[in-house]
């Protein structure tokens, strides 16, 4: 019988996350089956797929109604929901977080993302999130604005596990590592402890392509002078990304700066591929896990991406090969006329809007809910 692919990928060192979070997967015992079967080792959560959860199905109405009797205003019953949902998850991931000690078992949960804009909001709020949670295995997710850049310090400083989430750009990534290392060596001045502190790089994948992918379309034509470039770039955009953030991962973290906190107990701040269901249907439904694994790195995805890599996928430390190539494709965007820095940007803007409007929405659905 075939080994399990999920199972493999853990042996080549590389975590699965699940990239979703619902009350009824975790009664149901369907995330410990996951955990014991496919070596799922944690859990993200975003405010999309909270507003999905609770509005989409009525597993949280008898609680919504409850608190509504009780005049919480509707955000303090968002947050009871989604954190007592992070808790039992977490409280389900202990065992992984033990077993692996302390590099895995993770759940996280979002600060507001109306705060992305606002370093005072987003420190004071990962505070308050990072205290009522109350588990050693969850990560505060702060996005990486500008803004953010300095909270994720602050943070980590304090000691609050960070997921640093909507990374799309390498001179972003190169500044959230900074960071992170940042806030460690606050710490060391402070004559804390950098043992059991948590962080992860999640660096978005498929989004890229989205975005990219109809701006070299544009070359694609018979006969045209920059046609065979615009081929061998397309749809290549995001992994060759990826395989450049895991050099600068290495440069950083494989540096003499770092040792030396590794030396005080620090643990590297991995990698997270993000945004890894396939968006385009012309693209295999496991394209954005087949060429990027890798040693120490996360893949954080959907339910449906983990049926379909169960069903044919094929391990294999892929994440270093190709890289002079992956290298060639980012350099050719220029050519196309192509500023990926732009586009890097325009991709974090968009990402706090997509995360800012489910947030309202959801707003709206408990203000209607809670009235009924």
């Amino acid at each position: 019988m075939k080994e399990n692919p999920l199972k493999q990928l853990a042996t080549l060192g590389q975590s699965i996350w699940l990239d979703y979070i619902r009350r009824d997967l975790i009664a149901s015992g369907e995330l410990r089956r996951l955990i014991e079967e496919d070596e799922l080792r944690g859990m993200t959560s975003n405010p999309s797929i909270f507003e999905k959860a609770i509005v989409e199905s009525n597993l949280y109405d008898k609680d919504i109604h409850n608190m509504a009797l009780k005049k919480m205003d509707v955000k303090t019953i968002y947050e009871s929901l989604s954190q007592r949902d992070v808790q039992n998850a977490a409280d389900e991931f202990k065992s992984v977080y033990e077993k692996t000690e302390g590099k895995d078992g993770y759940v996280s949960l979002e600060v507001n993302p109306h705060l992305a804009h606002d370093t005072k909001g987003t420190i004071e709020e990962a505070r308050r999130l990072w205290t009522a949670l109350n588990r050693s295995n969850v990560l505060i997710k702060v996005p990486a604005t500008s803004d953010g850049l300095p909270a994720i310090r602050q943070l980590i400083s304090e000691g609050i596990n960070v997921n640093v989430t909507l990374l799309f750009g390498l001179p972003r990534y190169r500044q959230a590592a900074e960071s992170f290392i940042a806030g460690l060596e606050a710490r060391v001045v402070q004559g804390k402890t950098l043992e059991h502190i948590a962080s992860v790089a999640s660096f978005f994948l498929s989004r890229i392509d989205t975005l990219v992918d109809p701006l070299v379309e544009k070359f694609i034509e018979p006969d045209g002078k920059k046609t065979e470039i615009a081929k061998k770039v397309h749809g290549q955009v995001a992994i060759s990304s990826a395989k450049a953030a895991y050099q600068i991962y290495k440069e950083i973290f494989g540096s003499n700066r770092f040792k030396k906190l590794a030396d005080k107990g620090a643990s590297a701040q991995r990698l997270l591929w993000a945004s890894t269901g396939t968006k385009n249907p012309d693209y295999s439904d496991i394209k954005y896990i087949e060429p990027i694994i890798g040693s120490d790195t996360v893949n954080t995805v959907p339910l449906k991406t983990i049926d379909a890599y169960r069903n044919h996928g094929d391990p294999k430390l892929r994440l270093e090969q190709d890289v002079k190539e992956a290298y060639w494709i980012m350099a050719r965007l220029q050519e196309l006329g192509i500023s990926i820095d732009k586009i890097t940007q325009q991709l974090e803007d968009e990402g706090v809007k997509k995360f800012d409007e489910p947030f309202d929405k959801l707003m709206a659905a408990l203000t209607k809910k809670a009235s009924e």
